[in-house]
């Protein structure tokens, strides 16, 4: 008797490892995949004075002030080509008036900001609010093409700078 005791224990714990693995196997296996998270494209990035910026560090948003369509994607494919990282593009705000190139930036000394202003003739740093991840640029109905090939600027002052993660 004492061993068909011990059989039947050990079958009725057995029978109860399987209905609870069924059960964790049927929670595991009903349960939505997790959301794959893309990293981020630019984070910020301190650059001591001195230091230079090239355009692979820099994030580029470009938007659109002209009556003409496609002009900030157009650019932005322009500045990608030259190394920049591209970011958002889209339609300045509406009233948003602009005849040339305007680098919109907190502050017009932010080696980015410089590199980025380089990249076309007569292009203006103002203050301005950033309409997109990094460097701000709004095109109007004057701007035809990007003007000197600038590879790198060093930073006058320390700064902070959008650039993408790792780099």
């Amino acid at each position: 008797m004492l061993a068909r005791g011990r059989s039947l224990l050990t079958l009725v714990v057995l029978g109860l490892i399987l209905v609870l693995a069924t059960a964790w196997g049927w929670k595991a296996a009903t349960e939505p995949l997790p959301e794959r998270a893309d990293p981020p494209l630019c984070v910020p990035t301190p650059v001591k004075a001195g230091e230079s910026v090239v355009r692979e560090q820099v994030a580029v948003s470009v938007y659109n002030a002209s009556t003409h369509n496609g002009l900030a994607g157009s650019t932005m494919d322009l500045l990608e080509e030259r190394g920049f990282v591209g970011a958002d593009t889209g339609n300045a705000p509406e009233g948003t008036v602009v005849s040339g190139v305007q680098v919109w930036s907190d502050d017009p000394e932010n080696p980015a900001a410089q590199l980025v202003a380089q990249q076309f003739k007569r292009a203006q740093i103002l203050p301005g609010a950033s309409l997109g991840r990094g460097v701000t640029v709004v095109v109007g109905d004057s701007f035809k093409k990007l003007g000197k090939d600038v590879d790198t600027v060093t930073s006058a002052a320390a700064a902070t700078i959008c650039s993408p993660p790792g780099l």
